[in-house]
Formats: C-alpha cells, sequence, structure tokens
C-alpha cells in the first residue's frame, strides 16, 4: 500500500488507466483529489455518506459551526468533502471499506444522472417540463431518462449527453449513466431530480452540481461498480444547448437568494505583474488574468459559501489557457494564483495547490485565443 500512495502521488494517472485499482478507494479519492475534486467519504458498500456523529444527527444542527467539520471529520456529508491528500489518507486509510463521493458543486461540475428505472411513465406535460408534447405523438417504447434525454437533444438538434464520447461518462450498477460536465464559467448551477420539484431538466435525469454530490468512479457498492465508460477520464466543458435548458429549466439561483459578497479586493500587486504578453495583446491578457483572480481574492470577505474552489479552479483554468497561447509562462502563472488564493484562503496550501495544478493543467490543453491568435 505504502508503494501505492507514492504513485498515486507523483502519477495519479497511472491508476486510471489500470482497471485492477477500482476495487481500491483511498486510491480513486487521490485521483479525484488530484482533479480539483473534493471527496468525502460513503457508507461502505452503499452510494450514500457515512452517517454523522452523534453530536451531528439531531436535526437542526448548526452545520457552520460544527466542531467536526473544523476538526477534519466527516460529518455532514458533502459539506466536509476535501482535496486535503493527508485527510484523504487518514480517512480512507483507517477505513478502506468507505466510498468515494465527489462534491459537484466544490469541484465544479455538472452531473446529469441519467436513469433507467422501469417506472409507469407519467403525464407527458411531465416528461420534459416546460416543453409541450403534441398529444398526437405517439410516445410507445419510451421508457426511461435515456429516451426522454434523447428527445430534449433531438428537438435542439443536438446529440444526446449519454452519446457525448468527448467527456467522462460513468456507467452505473443500475443501468444508468452518469455525464460529467464541467462548468468554466464557475455558475453556480442547482441540483435537480427527475421531473419533481421547483426544477427540472427531463424524466428519469437528475443534475447534480451545487448542493449535491456524486459516487466516484471506480467506487464499489453492494450493486456493483461505477464504471468509466469509454476512454475518456476528463469532464468536458458543458455544451452550450445544455447550459441554455439547465437555465431554462430553473437550475439557476435568481439574483435575489445569491448571498450577499462584498466588493472585490484587490489583487495582489505581484499577481498583476506576473502577467508577460507579447506587444498590443498585453493589456488583454492583463485583464482576463486580473479578471479571474479578482474573483478569488473577493473570497477573503465571505468565509463560506462564495464558491472559492469554483473560481480558483476557473482561475487556473484562465491561466493555463493562457500560458498555452504563450502570453505567461507557467510558473508565472502559478505564482499569480498561489499568492491570491492564499490571501483568499489562508492556511489552505495543499488544497490550493491541487486546485491550481488541476486547472492549469486542464487549461494548457485548450490555449486562449485574444485579438485572433492561439
Amino acid at each position: 500500500m505504502a508503494a501505492e500512495l507514492r504513485v498515486s502521488r507523483s502519477d495519479p494517472g497511472r491508476f486510471m488507466r489500470a482497471a485492477s485499482v477500482w476495487s481500491q478507494p483511498l486510491t480513486t479519492a487521490l485521483w479525484c483529489a488530484s482533479q480539483g475534486w473534493p471527496v468525502h467519504p460513503l457508507a461502505p458498500g452503499r452510494k450514500t455518506p457515512v452517517g454523522n456523529c452523534d453530536l451531528c444527527r439531531p436535526s437542526g444542527h448548526d452545520r457552520a459551526g460544527c466542531v467536526c467539520l473544523a476538526a477534519g471529520r466527516w460529518c455532514h456529508g458533502f459539506h466536509a468533502a476535501t482535496l486535503d491528500p493527508d485527510r484523504i489518507e487518514q480517512w480512507w486509510g483507517a477505513r478502506p471499506d468507505m466510498g468515494v463521493g465527489v462534491a459537484t458543486g466544490a469541484a465544479g461540475l455538472v452531473v446529469i444522472d441519467i436513469d433507467a428505472h422501469g417506472r409507469e411513465l407519467p403525464d407527458r406535460n411531465r416528461l420534459l417540463p416546460g416543453v409541450g408534447i403534441n398529444p398526437e405523438v405517439d410516445l410507445t417504447g419510451l421508457a426511461n431518462g435515456f429516451h426522454t434525454l434523447g428527445v430534449l437533444a433531438a428537438l435542439r438538434g443536438c446529440a444526446s449527453p449519454a452519446d457525448d464520447g468527448s467527456t467522462l461518462r460513468v456507467r452505473t450498477p443500475s443501468g444508468g449513466l452518469h455525464v460529467w460536465y464541467r462548468d468554466d464559467a464557475a455558475r453556480r448551477w442547482q441540483c435537480s431530480a427527475g421531473s419533481g420539484g421547483s426544477r427540472a431538466l427531463a424524466w428519469q435525469v437528475d443534475v447534480r452540481a451545487h448542493g449535491g454530490y456524486i459516487v466516484a468512479p471506480g467506487t464499489v457498492t453492494r450493486s456493483g461498480v461505477y464504471r468509466p465508460e469509454g476512454a475518456v477520464r476528463q469532464p468536458a466543458p458543458l455544451p452550450g444547448w445544455l447550459a441554455r435548458e439547465l437555465e431554462r429549466t430553473g437550475h439557476l439561483p435568481s439574483a435575489l437568494s445569491s448571498p450577499a459578497v462584498s466588493g472585490p479586493r484587490p489583487v495582489p500587486p505581484r499577481a498583476r505583474q506576473a502577467v508577460i504578453a507579447a506587444g498590443g495583446e498585453r493589456g488583454a491578457s492583463e485583464r482576463v488574468l486580473a479578471g479571474v483572480l479578482a474573483e478569488v481574492a473577493a473570497c477573503a470577505a465571505v468565509p463560506e459559501g462564495a464558491a472559492f474552489s469554483e473560481k480558483l479552479n476557473r482561475a487556473a483554468y484562465t491561466a493555463g489557457g493562457l500560458v498555452a497561447a504563450g502570453y505567461v509562462t507557467r510558473a508565472e502563472a502559478a505564482r499569480a494564483l498561489q499568492e491570491t488564493a492564499e490571501r483568499a484562503r489562508p492556511g489552505q496550501h495543499r488544497r490550493c495547490s491541487a486546485i491550481i495544478r488541476g486547472g492549469l493543467g486542464a487549461g494548457l490543453g485548450r490555449p486562449l485565443a485574444l485579438g485572433g491568435r492561439v
């Protein structure tokens, strides 16, 4: 196990390429954290978080001031999710039977959870909320979320996410599919379940984002293994048409319900000076990086609920695109990101470094064009 841990830190991707490691929760958790996805334990053999301690179990318990979270314990499900490899090794080293959950909101992820349950078809008005289906349309054969999502995609002239081979997809033990996307715009998409509640995308299609979590690929439950499908192991950007559908169906909170955030704090001078660009493009690239760094810096005024991880990930991804296009060196970008992050979240060097590494790495594959330059 010690040798495996050393490899998992130096080359996490190696474990994603090896089929035999999917029964090793610690390996899975470390790999997810290396991608900038905060993880938390799931109950052994189940897809639900481990239970709270006796102190945290009563309803009405104040999570914001919980001593368990402050002490690095796993109470409160995805709210305890972490990127700290030492804490991860502590948790899963002591309880290797626990599964792995990923806090989707903190990871900047939007996961489309497609179900294939054998249930009675609801009224046609609930199949695609907000999209009328003519009574003359024959619904024979429509039986699950794969079908309803396929119909929605076809109506928009797009391919179904279930068939999107450009992004990470995970087959569930029940025959469903988790389609993972990242949102580089750092919007606070909200969760939904099927076609019930105040928001819904489609019947038997759930959305996992802020306020939720998803089972990590490779997790083993009593029902089976959550297995990656295809060769892709990274989430692709959220498709534009799907983002528009999520917005249409109420998956973005209204401006009135958004938490009040103090004005942005100035980005540290060294962070601004770190941007090195060519000719007249210097100003444009500097503004781009300064803008996303300012969002990170503003989190200093909001200790909790500021979407810090998402904003830092977005800033790192943007910086990676600038590096790939030649506007700034990787070392300069990393230094600017680290300095800004540490001012916003003092004492969280490990966590910030992991997010920065993951975001920069992803951004390096997508050069950011400014003024026609690629």
